[in-house]
């Protein structure tokens, strides 16, 4: 008996020497380039139009959600992408303006970041920047945002194995460059998309709406009509027609007069007085998540964006002639009429979006 255990026990030991020569002889798995192409889902939606020289795989849209929500890429590591576009708020600002590193406030208010595949113009609400790449790098070197040099994000994100690792999956070299980081978070950005709310699985034939907002509907797609009150609608789509409800143009829709115009938005980046207070016409998809309200968050709830339209409009030389069309009497609205087209927006908010796990931070 005693010669059995003895055995076992040589033979145990034996075994663990073998599985630690093995170990220590084995060289590390190496990291290679990943290429596995990104499984892009988005519902009953038009093919989106995606960049051709930064196709989405695996590895590339999750390298950009590791920058997206990595609080490294900020001055004192205290604020990431994701700080001020959370996704329960449909990846926007509750803040009015978003505070930066150095304690100071933006000058705009926080866009929301989704369905940007679908967006067939330029980014921020000036359009100052063509692409998603170039975007994604502004907030980081921005004074009043976080404040950062991209060659210290560089240096923070080299000195990560982690990183070193994911950009050789994603770029085929460890190699840490302003450029791959762009990439990547415009992979990441494309990747999130809103496209299952209330409204489109209404679309689908799966659920109907209530009367209150099957009327909001009708009154959201209804031309505003002063000679027949009674056909009379909110004319909403003129500026946010089509799927995004969005039109990818840059509109001054009526806020200030000439002589109270702070912020000159587009013009600023085209230098054209005829672009003067115009800014870039944002989705209403999950509008009910996403106050305040306007490219300077004026506006604390839905209620007040549409009682602007209905009776507040105001005159300036480059406002669009669609809000200025309504001026005289106002969009004829009734307050059962607002209730209803508020209960409409809300059917755009998209639940599964605001909850997708793909979205949250991989940390």
């Amino acid at each position: 008996m005693l010669f059995k255990i003895k055995h076992i026990v040589i033979s145990c030991i034996a075994m663990v020497l073998v599985v630690v020569a093995c170990t220590k002889d084995d060289p590390k798995t190496p990291v290679t380039l990943d290429e596995t192409p990104y499984v892009f889902e988005y519902g009953d939606f038009p093919a989106p139009d995606l960049p051709t020289d930064n196709p989405l795989t695996v590895q590339g849209v999750e390298l950009g959600r590791m920058l997206f929500y990595d609080p490294m890429l900020s001055k004192d590591g205290s604020q990431s992408c994701a700080s001020c576009h959370q996704q329960l708020d449909g990846f926007s600002d509750r803040r009015r303006f978003s505070i930066g590193v150095e304690m100071l406030p933006g000058e705009r208010q926080a866009m929301s970041v989704f369905n940007l595949a679908w967006h067939e113009n330029e980014f921020f609400w000036d359009g100052r920047a063509s692409t998603l790449r170039e975007q994604s790098l502004e907030p980081i070197e921005d004074p009043l945002e976080m404040n950062e040099t991209l060659e210290n994000v560089i240096a923070k994100l080299s000195d990560k194995e982690m990183y070193r690792n994911q950009f050789m999956r994603v770029f085929g070299s460890e190699e840490i460059t302003a450029e791959k980081m762009g990439l990547a978070m415009e992979q990441f950005m494309l990747s999130i998309v809103s496209f299952s709310s209330k409204y489109d699985k209404y679309l689908a034939g799966e659920v109907e709406l209530t009367e209150s907002e099957e009327r909001g509907r009708v009154l959201f797609e209804m031309e505003y009509n002063p000679f027949f009150p009674e056909f009379s609608g909110a004319d909403c789509v003129h500026c946010h027609g089509g799927i995004n409800f969005a039109n990818d143009q840059y509109m001054n829709n009526g806020l200030d007069t000439d002589a109270n115009i702070t912020d000159i938005g587009r013009e600023r980046v085209t230098n054209d007085p005829n672009d003067r207070a115009k800014f870039k016409v944002p989705s209403l998809r999950n509008i009910a998540v996403t106050a305040p309200y306007m490219h300077d968050g004026r506006f604390s709830t839905l209620e007040e964006v549409i009682d602007h339209y209905n009776e507040g409009i105001q005159m300036s030389a480059t406002a669009d002639f669609t809000v200025l069309n309504t001026m005289e009497t106002g969009l004829l609205l009734t307050e059962q009429d607002k209730e209803d087209l508020i209960n409409f927006l809300q059917t755009l908010t998209d639940e599964t979006f605001l909850n997708e796990e793909a979205y949250k931070t991989p940390f």
